[in-house]
C-alpha cells in the first residue's frame, strides 16, 4: 500500500495533520473543535495535493520508465515522444531521454543484426550455390573421363577443357569473394594518381573487341579529341570497373547490337555512361542488381559465365572513390549504366 502514490499521500498528510494538531494543542486557547477542523483540513488538502503532484508527476513518469524497460527486455523497443515527456520533471526528463536514447540504440542494434542474420543466411546459401556449379561439373567431366572415356581422344581432350573452364570458374570466383571482402573489410587501399581516363577506355575496348566481334557487337565510344580527360582516381581499379561494365554490355546485348560508351567533361569531374541495345532490367531487379549474387534471370546469367559479384565490386570501387553508380533501363530496349569521377590535373607525369 505505501508503495503506491495514494498509500504515500495517506501516510504523509496523516503526519502532516498529527504534527500540526499536537502543535496546536500546545496552545491553551485552541479548543477541540478547532483541532477537529485543524486535522481533517490539514489531512485532506495535503492527501490531495501528495497524491496529486506523486500521481501525475512522479509515478505515471516512473510507470513509463518501467514500460520502456520491460519493452527493451523484450526486445521490442519502439519508442514513441510524447509531449508527456515534456511535462516532467527535470530529472525524470532527464532519466526518460536517456533510457530512450538507449532504447532507440538498442533497436538500431536488433535491426543491424536481424539484417546481417538474414545476408549471413542468404550468402551462405547463395555460396554454397555458386560453389557447387562449377565442382559439380567439374567432377562430372572427370569422373566420365575415369570411368573409360580416356581412350576416345576426341572426348577427352573436349571433357579436360570442359573441366579446366569450369575450374577457371570456380578460381574466378574465389578470386572476386576475395576481392570483395578486402575492400569491404578495408584491407585493399585506393591509390589515386593522375591518368588518361580516355586511354583507359580504348584499353578495355581493344581488350573485349574479340568478345565483342564474336557476336556482331558494334563498339561506339564517343569523346570530344579536343577535350582533355585526365582523372584522379585509382587507375587499376577503375579499369577494372570499365572492364566489368564495357564486358556486361557485350555479353548481355542483343545480337548484332551496338554498346556505346560516352565520355564527357563536367566542370571538376568527367561523367562515364555505358549503353546497351540488351533485354534491359525490370524495374523490381533494378534496386538489386548490385548486391552480391544476385541475377536478373539467374539460368540465362549462368550460362553466359560470371560469378554475380562483378557489379557488387564496381560498386564499391566507386564508393571507395567516393562516387557511385547509377542505372536506368527500359525493357526490351536495354540499359545504360554511368558514373562520375573526379578531374585530375591535365598533366599526366611520364609513366
Amino acid at each position: 500500500m505505501v508503495s503506491t502514490s495514494r498509500g504515500i499521500a495517506l501516510l504523509l498528510s496523516s503526519s502532516i495533520a498529527l504534527l500540526l494538531v499536537a502543535f496546536l494543542s500546545l496552545m491553551d486557547e485552541t479548543g477541540g473543535l478547532v483541532l477537529l477542523v485543524t486535522a481533517t483540513l490539514s489531512f485532506s488538502i495535503s492527501y490531495l495535493l501528495i497524491h496529486l503532484s506523486l500521481e501525475f508527476l512522479v509515478f505515471r513518469e516512473i510507470s513509463n520508465i518501467y514500460n520502456v524497460l520491460e519493452k527493451i527486455q523484450k526486445k521490442d523497443v519502439t519508442i514513441k515522444a510524447t509531449k508527456k515527456m515534456k511535462a516532467s520533471l527535470p530529472p525524470l526528463r532527464s532519466l526518460q531521454a536517456n533510457i530512450n536514447a538507449y532504447a532507440a540504440a538498442k533497436n538500431r542494434e536488433i535491426e543491424t543484426l536481424q539484417k546481417n542474420e538474414t545476408f549471413r543466411k542468404e550468402f551462405i546459401a547463395d555460396i554454397s550455390h555458386e560453389l557447387k556449379t562449377p565442382i559439380f561439373a567439374a567432377q562430372g567431366y572427370i569422373h566420365t573421363l575415369l570411368d573409360g572415356a580416356m581412350e576416345d581422344h576426341s572426348v577427352r581432350d573436349k571433357f579436360l577443357k570442359r573441366a579446366a573452364k569450369s575450374l577457371n570458374n570456380l578460381e574466378n570466383l574465389v578470386q572476386d569473394l576475395i576481392t570483395i571482402n578486402q575492400i569491404e573489410s578495408g584491407f585493399i587501399r585506393f591509390h589515386p594518381i593522375n591518368f588518361d581516363l580516355r586511354e583507359s577506355i580504348l584499353e578495355v575496348i581493344e581488350q573485349l573487341e574479340g568478345k565483342a566481334q564474336k557476336r556482331g557487337i558494334k563498339i561506339d565510344f564517343q569523346y570530344d579529341a579536343d577535350s582533355s580527360y585526365i582523372s584522379y582516381a585509382d587507375r587499376d581499379k577503375i579499369y577494372r570497373v570499365l572492364q566489368n561494365l564495357v564486358s556486361n554490355a557485350i555479353k548481355y546485348n542483343k545480337e548484332e547490337g551496338k554498346v556505346t560508351i560516352q565520355l564527357s567533361h563536367n566542370k571538376n569531374h568527367l561523367s562515364i555512361k555505358i549503353k546497351d541495345q540488351g533485354a534491359g532490367i525490370h524495374p523490381d531487379d533494378l534496386k538489386r542488381i548490385f548486391e552480391r549474387f544476385y541475377r536478373v534471370e539467374k539460368s540465362r546469367s549462368r550460362e553466359k559465365g560470371g560469378t554475380g559479384l562483378g557489379l557488387a565490386i564496381v560498386k564499391h570501387i566507386l564508393e571507395g572513390h567516393k562516387s557511385k553508380i547509377s542505372v536506368s533501363s527500359i525493357v526490351g530496349k536495354g540499359s545504360v549504366f554511368s558514373f562520375d569521377l573526379p578531374a585530375g590535373n591535365k598533366e599526366v607525369p611520364p609513366g
